[in-house]
């Protein structure tokens, strides 16, 4: 399957500037990676917590704990994932008619949605888990438990997906 004519064109002008640049691909590229580690990392950390938390016989107070972490720390999430969209729309725009056609570039934008959708998933699971006094609700903890391990394999398989495509390219 090849790119859409009308796509390439729209985008030539920065595919040459990119591919006549030195210092764009050094900043895109960094940018993207810099933002993968950055929300991964910190997501990647979050999980292992919620994984403690959720064990059985785990302390209200530190349950509690780990639900605020979290809900503070989304938006850094949030921010490192956006610098990754946008740094990665920017890296398919300079080579739109190599990643259009990969299947590893369209199996890492599905783990990507599922990702995302993973992650909605454990925000709305920690909000109905504040609504239950002490944050006790175990069903919800199961989610949340399940949702971080989904979390944590979908971080490390968009990585693993990442580095595949950049040496199939």
């Amino acid at each position: 399957m090849s790119a859409p004519a009308a796509l390439v064109h729209l985008v030539e002008p920065w595919s040459h500037a990119y591919a006549d640049s030195k210092l764009l691909p050094t900043l895109i590229i960094f940018g993207h990676i810099a933002a993968l580690v950055f929300a991964g990392g910190l997501a990647v950390t979050l999980d292992r917590a919620t994984l403690r938390a959720a064990r059985p016989n785990i302390s209200p107070e530190f349950r509690w704990r780990q639900l605020e972490e979290l809900a503070r720390a989304h938006r850094f999430v949030i921010t490192g994932i956006s610098l990754s969209f946008v740094t990665g729309v920017l890296l398919f725009a300079a080579d739109v008619e190599t990643f259009f056609s990969s299947w590893m570039y369209w199996t890492k934008m599905g783990l990507i949605v599922l990702l995302l959708a993973n992650g909605y998933m454990m925000t709305r699971t920690e909000s109905a888990i504040r609504l239950t006094p002490n944050a006790a609700d175990e069903a919800g903890w199961k989610r949340l438990r399940f949702a971080a391990l989904v979390s944590f394999f979908l971080w490390f398989a968009v990585a693993f997906m990442g580095v595949a495509l950049v040496n199939a390219a």
